[in-house]
């Protein structure tokens, strides 16, 4: 350790490593030379002492720690990331070397991946862990918000194409799909679900959509766009800064949740009018089937309203 570098409030130390080829063996490791106490380099003189004239140097057998993890004995191989270098990318890379060269491990031997593949892996079993609870809570209020089942299932549909788009975001842009880009997904979900509630909400309300008139359903879809539009532009440029910074957490995340709200922009215009019309279609005529066909008068006769004309 050569020093230690202040890093905001945390001191990091500095390893200095010789080359590779001056550590091969005891007789390059007494070849080293060590700067005694208040050493210092004056001129060309160099005040370095060789560690073989300080003593003897030689190789004593000791006892190595026997690392276990679930009560398995384990060996663990690690490397540090080039500065800029993500680490999904760097472990692809890897798998794809152990595919194409696999390594020939003895009986009971296998390789597992840890870091951010542990990490990530991790964190989906504590989402399906409550996963159940979120659904739930999530339905119930969809369910009620609409007071339909159909609606709610427009709703759900169109989470699972937000979803679908965030990943299609990552993938054109090439960002890895890691842990950072599973939060940003999850965290798409919601906010790109909400043009879809503000649409159906509106065509509710509308009684003249509500009942399937296309034109009805076409202007409340019009009235809309100005508010949801305006919502995922913002949305979209409060995530374009991190986009844009670089570095490795902030645009897999940042994509994940921008180019998923923004491409669901596309689904709540396109996708959530026709289903709606579709659910209230078949709503009425589900209605109409239920409904007597002759009331009073002689059988299977319709009832005919009055008509009174007035001059």
């Amino acid at each position: 350790t050569g020093g230690s570098l202040i890093e905001g409030s945390e001191e990091l130390p500095v390893r200095i490593r010789v080359p590779e080829s001056g550590r091969l063996g005891a007789d390059a490791v007494s070849a080293f030379n060590v700067l005694p106490p208040a050493a210092a380099v004056a001129g060309a003189e160099w005040p370095g002492i060789p560690l073989s004239a300080l003593g003897t140097a030689r190789l004593v057998p000791s006892d190595s720690p026997i690392a276990r993890r679930n009560g398995e004995r384990i060996n663990l191989v690690q490397a540090y990331l080039q500065l800029g270098v993500l680490p999904e990318e760097a472990l692809k890379q890897v798998q794809d070397q152990l595919a194409a060269s696999p390594l020939p491990l003895p009986p009971g031997y296998r390789i597992e991946y840890g870091g951010d593949a542990d990490a990530r892996a991790e964190t989906v079993r504590n989402l399906v862990g409550s996963l159940g609870l979120i659904v739930a809570l999530m339905v119930a209020s969809i369910v009620l918000t609409f007071n339909s089942y159909r609606l709610s299932l427009v709703a759900g549909a169109v989470s699972l194409l937000s979803m679908g788009l965030s990943i299609l975001a990552l993938a054109v842009f090439g960002y890895p799909f890691g842990i950072q880009a599973l939060i940003g997904v999850i965290g798409s979900i919601g906010v790109s679900i909400n043009a879809a509630i503000i649409i159906m909400t509106a065509l509710q309300q509308n009684p003249a959509a509500a009942v399937g008139d296309a034109r009805a359903i076409r202007g409340v879809v019009m009235e809309s766009s100005r508010h949801i539009v305006s919502t995922t532009l913002t949305t979209f440029g409060g995530f374009l800064p991190l986009i844009l910074g670089g570095g490795g957490f902030w645009p897999p995340f940042a994509m994940a949740i921008a180019g998923g709200v923004l491409l669901s922009t596309v689904v709540s215009f396109y996708f959530v009018p026709p289903m709606f019309s579709l659910a209230v279609g078949r709503r009425r005529a589900s209605a109409g089937a239920e409904a007597p066909i002759g009331v009073g008068g002689e059988a299977g006769a319709m009832r005919r309203p009055a008509m009174v004309a007035a001059e």
